[in-house]
């Protein structure tokens, strides 16, 4: 080891350089094989940090086939409105409902369900007065899949379903989620990184 101050060489345990005096730092004073350990030890304790990754709930995409139908309603109801004036009180009534209906029907799901992904866990919670919360570890899940309709996959919208050996939610069902594919992703290639961290095998049940 060399003095920082002489650039001496001094014994790998020496407080202070024996040449110039200069007081060496705990550092400087350590053996390089011990330092390369801390190094290491400083990386595992960072890896082992659960770091948030996405955090998302349903999304109102997931209903534009409904908003659709509910528009393609208003527009006969108006065109029945206008050919019998005395069905106009009806029509208003039918159509009113359906949105309030698709409008109370997106703020339940989106009061309701909660996702979270960190690097260690999948946290779901559920329930609007009783609140539900399951944790699945990413080691235990075991596949991730995708389910599309036409539309959805123009709009990059799904459900994704998570299979587990957790005994709380070995199916999990996950619709209307947004950017479902990248999501998906971002699950799987998780729970592989935490499996190759932990040294299981990647298909392990």
């Amino acid at each position: 080891m060399l003095c920082t101050a002489c650039q001496s060489d001094v014994p790998a345990e020496s407080a202070f350089c024996p040449k110039c005096g200069q007081k060496l730092s705990a550092e400087a004073a350590m053996p390089a094989e011990r330092i390369k350990q801390r190094a290491q030890e400083a990386r595992g304790a960072a890896s082992d940090v659960d770091q948030p990754l996405w955090h998302g709930s349903f999304s109102a995409k997931a209903m534009v086939e409904k908003w659709c139908l509910a528009g393609l309603i208003t527009v006969i109801a108006i065109v029945v409105s206008v050919i019998f004036p005395l069905a106009i009180f009806l029509a208003i009534v039918v159509v009113v409902a359906i949105w309030l209906g698709l409008a109370a029907w997106l703020f339940y799901q989106r009061l309701s369900v909660e996702y979270e992904l960190s690097s260690q866990r999948f946290i779901h919670r559920f329930g609007v007065f009783k609140r539900v919360t399951n944790r699945i570890e990413v080691i235990d899940i075991d596949d991730v899949q995708v389910v599309q309709g036409f539309v959805e996959r123009m709009l990059q919208v799904g459900t994704i379903r998570i299979l587990s050996s957790d005994t709380s939610d070995p199916v999990l069902v996950m619709p209307g989620i947004d950017r479902v594919n990248e999501i998906a992703t971002l699950i799987d290639n998780t729970r592989r990184a935490e499996r190759r961290k932990r040294g299981l095998h990647i298909e392990a049940v």
